[in-house]
């Protein structure tokens, strides 16, 4: 997507605090151990599960069903049945096309804010539905390739630039965790392409995608196509919430409108359509928790380093910088 489309806000969260002199001398100065006032981006150790971070869920998932909970996976939220001030039940709907309700005292929503507001029955008002379709997403594809070698390079991820290639980010399994390669002779390297659902690259058949992946890694010098003895693709809808023109506006009309359903929160990246870290969503899911024993939380005042701030400016109202309009200039001449 062109920058000139693209708010200011997307960068800021990933760079918040980092100023081209730090930037020089993280570069160029003397190497010393990080401390925890260093600027998030410059980081360079940090604990990592050995299987990923999906580790996290497993084990939350385990303890949610010691303690009873029914975890219903694969199904889709179509339906959100509510009154003026309460949502009632869901409908979902599962891989087979069978459809199921579950009632509820409390609803806690991450799914993406676009389909939640255009879930609701009966639906919410014209101004909160025109937003909510204004709102865009970014999906994501990953081409993951098996190097019959090791020791590639020494980072875990590799952002791209170069613009004779299309894929964005080049990710090294092996330097996250070595367990995540079981066959320790080989490399595994995720090629990540950022596109729109039904484009040319989402579409395009799986292993054209991997020759694709093969061929410009051999462009950026960083292998041999024939080196590559296996791959496949993953495909991740609305990976990334866009801050488009005038995203910020229909956040907050969407969020107005919600906060008249009392027993309803939105939490995450998508369901509060912030672009933000992993521990920023980790938070709001957190205090939505303590909302349902009685806190009284504003989950849109959880900042991008995952701090709360009950007091100062409204994070709904202006995350940040606005994303570029266009303006029409005209000029006056007076004789």
């Amino acid at each position: 997507m062109p920058c000139t489309q693209i708010s200011a806000d997307w960068a800021a969260q990933r760079i918040k605090g980092l100023s081209l002199s730090k930037a020089i001398w993280n570069a160029l100065g003397p190497r010393k151990r990080h401390s925890l006032q260093t600027v998030k981006t410059l980081i360079d150790r940090f604990q990592y599960p050995r299987f990923g971070p999906g580790m996290m869920w497993e084990k939350t998932r385990d303890d949610l069903q010691k303690q009873g909970a029914l975890l219903q996976m694969g199904e889709e939220v179509i339906t959100i049945h509510r009154t003026s001030t309460r949502v009632t039940s869901i409908i979902t709907r599962n891989r087979s096309g069978e459809t199921h309700q579950y009632k509820g005292d409390s609803f806690v929503a991450s799914m993406p804010l676009r389909d939640c507001v255009l879930a609701f029955d009966p639906p919410l008002s014209p101004a909160a539905c025109e937003a909510a379709l204004r709102l865009q997403y970014r999906d994501f594809l990953t081409v993951a390739l098996i190097i019959g070698r090791t020791g590639l390079f020494p980072d875990n991820w590799i952002y791209v630039h170069d613009p004779s290639v299309r894929l964005g980010r080049i990710q090294n399994f092996n330097n996250w965790s070595p367990d995540l390669v079981p066959d320790r002779a080989a490399s595994c390297l995720g090629l990540e392409y950022f596109c729109f659902a039904g484009d040319g690259l989402w579409t395009m058949m799986d292993e054209a995608l991997i020759e694709l992946g093969k061929g410009e890694l051999e462009k950026l010098g960083l292998i041999r196509a024939e080196e590559v003895i296996d791959g496949c693709v993953v495909r991740m809808e609305k990976a990334y919430p866009v801050y488009s023109s005038g995203y910020q506006e229909d956040v907050n009309i969407i969020r107005q409108e919600l906060s008249r359903l009392e027993n309803f929160q939105v939490i995450g990246r998508n369901g509060m359509h912030k672009y933000n870290n992993q521990d920023h969503s980790m938070m709001t899911a957190l205090l939505a928790a303590r909302n349902l024993n009685g806190e009284k939380y504003d989950l849109w005042k959880v900042n991008t380093d995952a701090e709360y701030h009950e007091e100062g400016e409204d994070d709904s109202v202006n995350s940040g910088r606005l994303a570029p309009q266009k303006t029409e200039h005209r000029f006056k001449t007076q004789i």
